[in-house]
């Protein structure tokens, strides 16, 4: 089934600010990426491009997430999972030449001081993460207060090295922090639920 044009728009959308921010992405190179008119941004998303990054951030932060819950699910163990994570991050930025990464951090960098709608989004979309992970990891074994405090060093470990990646054009920050969040995450579960 064909994509339709607000579908079109805001693929486009999450795509550049994977690589350009918010800021560095304009609605003219939207609509044209997008192969759409430009009175089609208005017509779906009245409030213009800030509604627009708003939708996009909340539907990525899905997206993200539902990955995250994709990985974890498929592996044996979350230890496993979160490994299987952090070398598909890695992967990522290879095979896009360090371009691609996160739409959430690289809005919420720029936007935390100056645009608190934004900000907002981005807050909520890091808090339903926050979330999946402190289930995730509750479920094999951990109190949840340590669930929730690991939860967040994964998703800042992640996303910190998301930036230093893209910064050195190596996978090295990538690794290390993968490394030091399943030690983390080794050192917290219970005996029985450790990957060998």
């Amino acid at each position: 089934m064909a994509a339709t044009t607000k579908e079109r728009i805001m693929d486009t959308t999450a795509e550049l600010f994977r690589r350009y921010g918010y800021t560095g992405t304009g609605l003219k190179q939207i609509v044209a990426d997008a192969r759409a008119p430009f009175g089609s941004i208005y017509h779906h998303f009245p409030g213009g491009k800030e509604q627009l990054a708003r939708e996009v951030i909340l539907r990525s932060g899905r997206m993200y997430q539902e990955l995250f819950e994709t990985i974890l699910g498929a592996a044996p163990d979350v230890v496993t999972g979160v490994s299987d994570l952090f070398a598909g991050a890695a992967e990522l930025l290879r095979q896009t030449g360090y371009a691609d990464a996160c739409p959430i951090a690289t809005v919420e960098l720029e936007v935390a001081s100056s645009n608190e709608p934004l900000r907002m989004a981005t807050a909520e979309v890091f808090e339903s993460w926050i979330e999946a992970g402190t289930a995730r990891f509750a479920a094999a074994g951990m109190p949840e207060e340590k669930a929730r405090e690991l939860a967040i060093v994964l998703i800042a470990n992640l996303e910190g090295a998301f930036i230093l990646s893209r910064a050195m054009r190596d996978t090295e920050p990538v690794r290390i922090a993968g490394a030091t969040t399943i030690a983390a995450l080794q050192a917290a579960l219970p005996n029985a639920q450790r990957a060998s």
